[in-house]
């Protein structure tokens, strides 16, 4: 398993189903995650730095199996205005 870290952007579902597939580019590289992509979906936004682990695909996308988010998550960032 290999592991990038980056910042987030151009967030998108391909695919909405049981497991949304969604497709995100970590600084340069495309990355796509099915597995957990809720969650994902939840916890990151553009702009936001993350570290990702999983492997390249034969089209040259990262394909992702784990993530982690470096610092507050957006739905932490969100209580916390609600805090205010």
């Amino acid at each position: 398993m290999e592991s990038l870290n980056g910042i987030v952007s151009s967030v998108k579902i391909l695919k909405m189903s049981e497991r949304p597939l969604v497709y995100f580019k970590l600084d340069n590289q495309s990355c796509l995650i099915a597995g957990h992509s809720l969650n994902f979906l939840a916890d990151v936004a553009d702009g936001m730095k993350i570290v990702v682990g999983g492997q390249f695909n034969s089209r040259k996308q990262f394909v992702v199996k784990k993530y982690a988010v470096v610092g507050m998550t957006k739905i932490m960032m969100e209580f916390e205005m609600m805090r205010i």
